[in-house]
């Protein structure tokens, strides 16, 4: 009963809220201009990660008014704690760089910063999968492999924030996915999940094709940052390789564009932060397939990892399964490029600006 009103709860309030986050944004100027990578051809208002986190927030808040929440000491809350008020300063970091346009240093700066606060909470990635080896504890790396995390995940959601639907859709996936898999370990890991995975199952609403708003970096990293913090407190505490390993693959599509594409950045002599058009989706775009088309073909290869997630702990069944979704995923994320296709890249941004 509890999770139905927090999710109905996380869906009400972003529907109710989006369209005054909207007229809010034309008024302040926070408008998504076309031109470059972008696919638009007309401006979009992009400060819609509010409504996200107003939503996610009030939704919370009336669970633990219900009593939804069931730590029962200090210690036990301080992680679940960690992760709202972490998701809240990410949330402010990225709002403040649409409005402002931050420079990255700063933005890096500041999110080290939330980082270490919530790891100071419990908010900590205490034990990663390595091959071969199983669950490995990181011991005194703990910080700085949290903080490369919560940012990193952070910043791949942004990275798939490309497309109308794209990045609020495959988060809503996950969330739910998180949320069915750390329900009887972690309830209240659980329900913070169902209140992100409504949210962004009502900013869809106005998100999906022919997007009204965009949830800019301020939707992009509180959805991130949550994501990955979910992951650290239900799962990445646990010891065993496979719910150590469960959230890599139930994110499986944003973190592995995201290290594909900052590989071939590199190999091309490029920044991990130079804008181009190496995402999956830009790929498949390139393909020929339409925007609809792209979002989703990728909802359904994200379909496929939460379900290779939710296999997992079946031995060697969900292993199988998980390995053969998680190398076509890998095949067609990996293309090296050609001095030819990097200067078309080059070309076409140049072009747009």
């Amino acid at each position: 009963m509890i999770a139905s009103i927090t999710v109905l709860t996380s869906i009400f309030f972003v529907i109710l809220i989006t369209p005054l986050v909207q007229q809010l944004g034309w008024q302040l100027g926070c408008v998504d201009q076309p031109g470059g990578r972008k696919t638009h051809q007309a401006p979009i208002v992009r400060i819609g990660g509010v409504a996200i986190c107003t939503g996610a927030l009030m939704a919370l808040l009336v669970t633990w008014q219900l009593g939804g929440f069931s730590s029962a000491s200090f210690s036990e809350s301080l992680p679940i704690l960690g992760l709202i008020l972490g998701g809240f300063g990410f949330f402010c970091i990225g709002v403040s760089d649409d409005y402002f346009n931050l420079p990255p240093l700063i933005r890096l700066s500041l999110q080290a910063v939330i980082s270490t606060i919530v790891w100071s909470m419990g908010v900590q990635v205490e034990y990663i999968p390595l091959p071969l080896i199983g669950a490995v504890s990181t011991g005194l790396l703990s910080l700085p492999i949290t903080f490369l995390w919560l940012a990193g995940m952070a910043n791949a959601i942004n990275w798939m924030d490309g497309l109308d639907g794209l990045a609020a859709g495959i988060s809503t996936i996950a969330a739910l996915t998180l949320s069915l898999c750390s329900v009887h370990s972690h309830p209240d890991v659980a329900l913070i999940a169902l209140a992100v995975a409504g949210a962004t199952l009502g900013f869809l609403r106005y998100n999906r094709y022919p997007a009204q708003i965009y949830m800019g970096d301020g939707g992009s990293y509180f959805l991130g940052f949550m994501l990955a913090g979910i992951g650290a407190v239900g799962f990445m505490q646990a010891g065993t390789l496979t719910a150590t390993l469960m959230p890599y693959i139930a994110l499986a599509v944003p973190v592995l564009d995201m290290v594909f594409v900052i590989i071939a950045r590199l190999l091309d002599g490029k920044s991990p932060m130079f804008g181009d058009r190496r995402h999956l989706h830009h790929r498949w775009l390139q393909a020929g397939l339409s925007q609809q088309a792209v979002v989703w073909l990728i909802y359904g290869v994200t379909f496929c990892t939460e379900l290779a997630t939710i296999a997992l702990p079946m031995n060697g069944l969900g292993w199988l399964i998980g390995m053969g979704i998680l190398l076509p995923l890998c095949l067609t994320n990996w293309r090296p490029s050609t001095p030819l296709m990097i200067a078309q890249q080059d070309r076409q941004i140049v072009d747009g600006l």
